[in-house]
């Protein structure tokens, strides 16, 4: 059994072109054959009414009856236009004599005149004796029984309709043509957008992401379709990058953790192979040996430690929810900092604002809700930081104080700072603590990178000025998950300032 496959769709111009050709016709078609009736209607109206209106005199059914009529021919006034008359007797039979002219064949009338089928005052239409000619004939009653035929010829009425038939064919094929080369290049107009559409996606699709759609004029339903095509493909765009992103991310992750890894497995791995030579080996190589299997392993153990908190705090934080005074925790880390380390001189005062650049003469009391332990590993983590990356002797300062979030305070974006958490609603009652150096400060090209994980300025991967580059990630993570942000703002040469940014506890609110 033959299957027949679907015909493949027409193209949206061709059929835009078809259809309003097909309609422009149907239209064309319709008011033609309105045209059509309504005239020739018209002309038959005015033959009917030249047929009632006239009435042969009575002697001409006499001189019928006695064969006195003149022949065709000798008397052509005898009656207006047209008109040929026909009589029938009292007995219905027809009678020889007519008048009228007979340079046209007549209408096929019957020989009696119960056949003819006509009414009184009704014109009907019969065909003519022969060829394609028409009559109109009517039936009139006449003196003594007698009646006549009244009849006219529709020549006219049949020229004008073949005439006007003629032209509306010739108009309907003019206008069918003219319509679909007018329609081609209207339809193509119009269409031009969409054009210039499909080109720009073609583009795009070759790799042009960076492309847009230019038709875009929003009183437009293509304008209108551009704008979402726009929107679309800037998300698109955007998903792309964040992904590439996010695959470069994760690749550089995966690296720098095998490296970090590496390097004391290697240690570790050299040492142990040293000590199980069988070589007699002094008490104190075997001790130093030892010491730095040690060494590596706990730099190991931090590590891995490092990598399982955060992938703690990126899966499901766990924090504890109580009010927390950060002028106190401050005040605990500073003098923690100050045991630990004398190289570097840490004192502890108010916040500044650029209200008060100044800062208050007195410290107030700060407070936020969250987990005291895990606030108090982000500033000692700044605190470390801050030892580590700036040299002997650089003063170190710790600010605490509350304000309202903005491009001035802290919590909002502006140039030249730096943050991987998104802005606190600008004017939020925030608690802030500010670890500011006064060291060389970042290159604004290492400034957008300290808080990606495993980052380390240092482009060697010295462990002698820093860490596995964990530290401030752990930090922002933390910060984030308290409804807050660590942000950095830092001018080469003039210091590095790191801002933990937290929500202000309101007064008498109870952790949840």
């Amino acid at each position: 059994m033959t299957r027949f496959l679907p015909r493949p769709p027409k193209s949206l111009r061709r059929r835009l072109i078809l259809g309003a050709a097909l309609l422009a016709t149907v239209a064309v078609l319709t008011s033609q054959a309105i045209g059509y009736v309504v005239l020739r209607s018209w002309l038959l109206d005015r033959v009917d009414e030249q047929l009632v209106e006239f009435h042969p005199p009575a002697p001409a059914f006499y001189d019928a009856l006695q064969g006195r009529l003149p022949h065709p021919g000798e008397r052509p006034d005898v009656l207006p236009s047209d008109f040929h008359i026909y009589f029938y007797d009292s007995s219905g039979h027809r009678l020889h004599d007519s008048l009228g002219s007979e340079t046209k064949p007549g209408p096929r009338l019957a020989d009696h005149a119960e056949d003819l089928g006509l009414q009184d005052g009704h014109p009907e239409t019969v065909p003519a004796i022969s060829g394609d000619g028409r009559w109109r004939v009517l039936l009139n009653p006449g003196p003594d029984g007698m009646s006549a035929v009244v009849t006219l010829p529709l020549d006219t009425v049949d020229g004008a309709t073949s005439k006007l038939l003629w032209l509306n064919a010739v108009l309907l094929a003019v206008t069918i043509v003219a319509l679909i080369a007018l329609g081609r290049w209207v339809v193509r107009l119009g269409l031009l957008p969409l054009t210039r559409m499909e080109r720009t996606a073609q583009d795009i699709t070759a790799g042009r992401l960076d492309l847009r759609l230019a038709d875009t004029d929003a009183r437009t339903e293509i304008g209108r379709l551009g704008r979402v095509l726009n929107s679309m493909l800037d998300r698109l765009q955007k998903a792309l990058l964040a992904r590439e992103a996010s695959e470069a991310r994760l690749r550089r992750f995966v690296a720098d953790a095998g490296h970090e890894l590496r390097t004391p497995l290697t240690a570790i791995q050299g040492y142990a192979q040293l000590a199980l030579r069988p070589e007699q080996r002094s008490a104190l190589e075997r001790n130093e040996a030892n010491r730095f299997i040690a060494q590596n392993a706990e730099r190991m153990s931090l590590l891995v430690d490092d990598l399982q908190l955060l992938a703690t705090l990126d899966k499901e934080p766990s924090y504890r929810r109580e009010r927390v005074d950060l002028l106190s925790l401050a005040a605990d880390a500073v003098s923690a900092a100050a045991v630990h380390s004398e190289s570097h001189r840490v004192d502890l005062g108010p916040l500044r604002t650029p209200a008060d650049p100044t800062g208050a003469e007195e410290l107030d009391i700060a407070e936020t809700v969250g987990d005291p332990h895990r606030l108090r590993q982000i500033v000692e983590n700044l605190l470390s930081n801050a030892r580590t990356h700036t040299p002997p002797g650089t003063r170190v300062h710790v600010r605490v104080g509350t304000t309202e979030a903005g491009p001035g305070t802290g919590g909002t974006d502006r140039p030249g700072r730096t943050t991987a958490s998104p802005p606190l609603p600008e004017g939020l009652p925030i608690s802030v603590i500010e670890v500011a150096d006064e060291g060389p400060g970042l290159e604004p090209v290492h400034a957008e990178l300290v808080f990606e994980r495993f980052y380390r300025a240092d482009p060697a991967r010295s462990r002698i000025h820093g860490g596995s580059g964990l530290g401030l990630a752990i930090a922002a993570t933390i910060a984030e998950g308290h409804g807050g942000r660590l942000e950095l703002d830092t001018t080469p040469g003039r210091g590095c300032t790191f801002r933990l940014v937290l929500p202000a506890a309101a007064s008498g609110q109870e952790p949840s």
